[in-house]
């Protein structure tokens, strides 16, 4: 999740370097393969085929086989459109996957800080989107605790930050509703955030203590920050309930980059894993060819 990502969810103009071979399309009886894992396209990622309107976005994406949806903004929309979006979710055998609680506080020294004014209007984002979750059969929430607070030892802004998710905690757990918490990179996207690692990620899981406060591993951020992807999966997997996808370098579809998704995807499978993975990146090429590409790649990734 980041500010950028408006202009990521378009899908990215620029080609990338991998090269997938088509992967065929269907059986005898001429029917779309449904995906085995729960890959979750977001708004943009196909409009060259289906047009601009969402729930033709959403059908389309069911006619190919996806079986999950994400959409960062989902919160901001009108609750007229967050209906009839998740009506049509309904209808196709959609689940929907993440969307960003706290879009006016994540860019800033909020959680970090202990600010008690901070810590509200955090709060209050908390209350909004169990409402919105409701409205759209939401289960989990992305979460990104703020920027580093200057002037301030580290020690002490985890513990503000695992007391302000205490405390959100508390609103999602009646509702069965998960916050996730997204670290992200700080080299090539989001320097100065508090949150960017795994292990760090665990730690703060671990002092929250409660199941509505877990992790959202996005391979492409800890590609960059930390790389290690299946060792840091296996050691933080009781506090991993969500995954995000991106190929490194590009934020493109896989098999566009250094990741060895085919790996990845088999390890999260086989660990039985039955939980979102959003297909949070760019497309590599334009048009309907750039199109077809991103789901051809997933396609071959899961052909394990």
């Amino acid at each position: 999740m980041s500010p950028t990502r408006r202009d990521i969810l378009k899908g990215a103009a620029a080609f990338g370097i991998g090269v997938v071979a088509p992967v065929s399309r269907g059986t005898m009886n001429n029917e779309i393969t449904r995906f085995k894992m729960k890959f979750a396209p977001h708004f943009g990622m196909f409009e060259n085929h289906a047009g601009k309107d969402p729930v033709d976005q959403l059908k389309f994406a069911a006619d190919e086989g996806f079986h999950a949806w994400e959409d960062n903004g989902m919160g901001g929309r009108p609750a007229s459109e967050q209906e009839r979006i998740a009506q049509a979710m309904t209808k196709l055998g959609i689940t929907m996957g993440v969307f960003v609680v706290n879009m006016s506080t994540a860019w800033s020294p909020t959680l970090t800080t202990g600010n008690k004014d901070s810590l509200d209007k955090f709060l209050g984002e908390c209350k909004a989107a169990v409402e919105v979750a409701k409205r759209v059969n939401a289960k989990w929430m992305t979460v990104v605790p703020g920027t580093l607070a200057e002037r301030l030892e580290l020690g002490y802004q985890t513990a503000h930050v695992i007391d302000a998710l205490r405390r959100g905690a508390e609103i999602f757990e009646p509702h069965d509703q998960v916050m996730v918490l997204e670290p992200l990179n700080p080299w090539t996207d989001h320097p100065g955030l508090f949150l960017t690692k795994i292990p760090q990620a665990f730690e703060v899981c671990r002092g929250v203590d409660s199941p509505s406060c877990k992790i959202l591993m996005d391979l492409y951020h800890q590609q960059i920050t930390e790389g290690n992807l299946i060792p840091n999966m296996d050691t933080a997997w009781s506090e991993i309930a969500y995954f995000q996808i991106g190929d490194n370098p590009g934020r493109n579809e896989p098999l566009t980059g250094e990741i060895n998704y085919r790996n990845v995807f088999k390890h999260i499978l086989e660990k039985g894993f039955q939980g979102v993975l959003g297909m949070e990146h760019g497309n590599s090429a334009g048009g309907k060819e750039g199109e077809r590409k991103v789901i051809d790649a997933y396609h071959s990734c899961e052909q394990i």
